[in-house]
């Protein structure tokens, strides 16, 4: 079994009170949580379930790029 390692956001959304939690480099792969937990746990999930679509399909899983800034 193949590990990634894909960076994640998490953000607060205070109108609806809940945690929507989104992989970029997987286009579509997003969710939500009422706690930030739960949208970590529900994202691992998610992301699982699009990576496996892709390979099942021979699609290819992106690799991160990192920028490096000076400030």
């Amino acid at each position: 079994m193949k590990e990634y390692q894909l960076p994640v956001i998490i953000e607060y959304d205070p109108e609806e009170d809940v945690y929507l939690a989104d992989c970029p480099l997987l286009q579509g792969c997003y969710t939500n949580g009422k706690t930030h937990q739960e949208a970590l746990a529900e994202i691992e999930d998610a992301m699982r379930v699009c990576i496996e679509s892709r390979l099942a399909v021979g699609d290819p899983i992106p690799a991160p790029e990192y920028v490096t800034v000076a400030v």
